[in-house]
């Protein structure tokens, strides 16, 4: 019998290609309120519920047995925090993982997998390492670091259900136009340069992150649920170990789009705990889970270009918010 799985957020960005990847693996009932998601990034085999994850009644309608939770909903980026957002984002990302968190052990869970964030380092030394200090320098980061402490605790009081929690680094890939302006920055060049609009970067463009391909996050995710050693509570950095200027995502997106069009630069208007440098540490991953990334960023970047949807990207915002 295949393991029964419940994936919160599971019609948005991570969460569709997990269960899309992983159909063939696991019975997944995907739960999303749709806020940041879309039902038809799912499968037509997947089971879908719309329903909120700080609801109570709309996890329980997604059935009462589960071997693990992913738990993927809530707030993904620090604009989400801005201006009328502060509460909301405290809130809801709060409430929904002390909910899905509690219903996974109700419903016999064995483990609880969770989104944490690579945005808890800050501008800690590079490579980013699970045991650095940690100092949040956003709103966003502080719920994840809340998610990181709460999951620790709740796995001392109940050592049944193991907590795993994944610092993304900076994902892109498919299935990302209902988040519109919160889409990793990869996704909006590549929009951008589909209405024929110059991509705006802040400042020189010499900022990196480590892009990491969500179907590598997604194996990640997966080797932790079919790890058969006991894990506890556990927090893994998920990413390449590589990383990428701003200005040399531009030049993969031009050569895989054959334009020669050159982005637009201004002065970085991003006041609150701006990321210069991402590069990750995946010794830990890989040692325990046996993690080893395969989507080079070449290949990514293509892919994503090859798979555009004009159709959903005409929805989105162009209004983009360059991280």
């Amino acid at each position: 019998m295949k393991p029964r799985i419940l994936v919160t957020g599971g019609a948005g960005f991570i969460g569709s290609n997990f269960c899309n990847l992983n159909q063939d693996k696991f019975e997944i009932v995907a739960l999303d309120n749709l806020f940041l998601g879309d039902a038809e990034n799912l499968d037509s085999k997947i089971k879908f519920i719309q329903g909120d994850a700080c609801k109570l009644e709309d996890l329980e309608k997604c059935g009462k047995q589960f071997d693990a939770v992913l738990h993927l909903a809530g707030t993904s980026s620090a604009p989400m925090f801005m201006e009328d957002g502060f509460v909301d984002g405290y809130v809801n990302s709060i409430e929904s993982f002390c909910r899905a968190l509690e219903f996974a052990r109700k419903a016999g869970a064995k483990k609880f997998l969770y989104a944490s964030t690579s945005s808890l380092y800050g501008n800690n030394p590079l490579p980013l390492l699970e045991d650095q200090h940690v100092h949040p320098l956003n709103h966003y980061a502080v719920t994840k670091f809340a998610y990181e402490h709460c999951a620790e605790c709740y796995n001392r009081v109940y050592p049944e259900i193991e907590t795993i929690g994944f610092r993304f680094m900076s994902v892109y890939g498919p299935n990302e136009e209902a988040k519109g302006a919160y889409a990793n920055i990869i996704s909006q060049f590549i929009w951008d340069y589909a209405r024929d609009k110059a991509p705006i970067i802040y400042g020189t463009g010499e900022q990196f992150r480590d892009f990491t391909n969500v179907k590598d996050v997604v194996a990640g995710l997966t080797l932790a649920i079919q790890h058969e050693k006991p894990l506890g509570n556990e927090v893994f950095n998920i990413g390449t170990g590589n990383s990428a200027s701003l200005n040399d995502i531009v030049k993969g997106i031009q050569k895989a789009m054959n334009i020669t069009q050159e982005p637009e630069y201004i002065p970085n208007p991003v006041k609150e705990g701006y990321i210069h440098g991402q590069h990750s540490d995946i010794n830990k991953i890989s040692e325990i889970l046996g993690y080893k990334p395969s989507v080079s960023l070449e290949q990514g970047i293509a892919d994503q270009v090859a798979n555009l949807r004009p159709e959903k990207i005409r929805k989105t915002s162009s209004d983009n918010l360059r991280g």
